[in-house]
């Protein structure tokens, strides 16, 4: 695919830099790739073409869950790691939404079993990086990690994290890990975009505070920061709002908005600085954010993919930075932050560009 700015092919790193994944000592390069279109929006012949370039590049660590494709997109993996036996990759995968025959939930009962039935599909003997796809109310959170510690004892995963979570749910994952000695998690999953900066004001400074690496999952905000959607006209064809426009959290009513109009003007004004499509300049922005490890890539095809992997070269300098996060800042409640800030001198949140006294809301 040629960049749309200057119709040349976006240059792409020799081989990805790395970064550590929290404090678990491991290594990932800054670009995962996601696989929650394999089985589904993309064929297995074509996820094997799409495996083989990422790994081409230095690309360390692929992603994929046991609620995709209904286990396909585990099963896809799995056969491309029979066929090209790499040693130098990653496999993270989640649990808490198995498929139909699986077991849900956090319990122990329900990790066992989605444990056991990942490593079948993928056909490993360990998994590397195994993520709490999110929060269970019925399990407690000291049998969710006991479970996982037990599991790890066992060497059926490595190292473990979790995804989609509040501030005060990823405390008392921490804290409790801590008192009771179980396994604590080394990095944590969220959704993290110009547009959706929501774990900002308490997820983030938890992670940082805690040493916990950020994996950031849709950090093109579903298509939305490539720029291929207008304010006044609805998305049609094949792409994903085009086929279903209420999709999830990137749906276009609710994204459509004056908001997210400002964000795309300042990310087309940067990346025509750079001579790049908008979507290396959000990518990029999110890697020069505090405690990002590697952001999550999700493509349909080999070419998206190369689109995607061009970002790696991006270099932002301050000022771009700072248009980019003044344009997307999407304020804070002055009571507590903007209280907290002024009484304690606490500087994290204006550390991360989100004033409190911002007038720009999330809507």
């Amino acid at each position: 695919m040629t960049d749309q700015t200057t119709g040349t092919i976006p240059e792409t790193p020799d081989r990805l830099p790395t970064r550590p994944l929290g404090p678990s000592g491991l290594s990932a390069s800054i670009l995962t790739l996601g696989a929650m279109t394999f089985g589904a929006e993309t064929d297995e012949q074509e996820a094997f073409r799409q495996l083989d370039r990422f790994r081409s590049t230095g690309g360390s660590m692929i992603d994929t869950a046991d609620g995709y494709a209904g286990g396909e997109s585990e099963r896809i993996v799995g056969r491309w790691l029979a066929d090209r036996r790499p040693d130098d990759v990653l496999v993270a995968t989640k649990g808490r939404f198995a498929p139909p025959s699986g077991s849900s939930g956090a319990s122990r009962r329900g990790l066992v079993r989605a444990v056991d039935a990942s490593l079948r599909r993928l056909g490993i003997d360990a998994i590397d990086l195994y993520l709490v796809h999110g929060w269970d109310v019925d399990a407690p959170v000291a049998e969710t990690l006991g479970t996982l510690t037990d599991l790890v004892a066992a060497g059926k995963i490595h190292h473990v994290g979790w995804s989609n979570v509040t501030g005060w749910q990823l405390s008392e994952i921490v804290t409790t890990a801590r008192l009771e000695r179980l396994v604590p998690p080394c990095v944590i999953q969220p959704q993290y975009n110009l547009l959706d900066r929501g774990i900002e004001p308490e997820v983030l400074p938890a992670c940082l505070a805690n040493g916990l690496g950020v994996t950031p999952w849709s950090p093109l905000g579903g298509g939305w920061l490539t720029g291929k959607y207008s304010a006044d006209r609805r998305p049609s064809g094949t792409t994903r709002l085009g086929e279903d426009p209420g999709r999830g959290v990137e749906a276009y009513d609710g994204r459509n908005t004056d908001r997210t109009w400002r964000v795309i003007d300042a990310l087309t004004a940067v990346a025509a600085d750079h001579g790049r499509p908008p979507g290396h300049i959000a990518i990029a922005w999110l890697l020069n954010r505090p405690g990002v490890a590697s952001v999550l890539l999700g493509a349909r095809t080999v070419e998206q993919l190369e689109q995607n992997l061009g970002a790696a070269s991006v270099e932002l300098d301050d000022d771009q930075m700072a248009r980019l996060t003044a344009a997307s800042a999407p304020g804070l409640p002055p009571y507590p932050y903007g209280m907290i800030e002024d009484f304690c001198g606490v500087e994290v949140w204006r550390r991360l560009g989100t004033a409190a006294s911002s007038d720009q809301t999330a809507g």
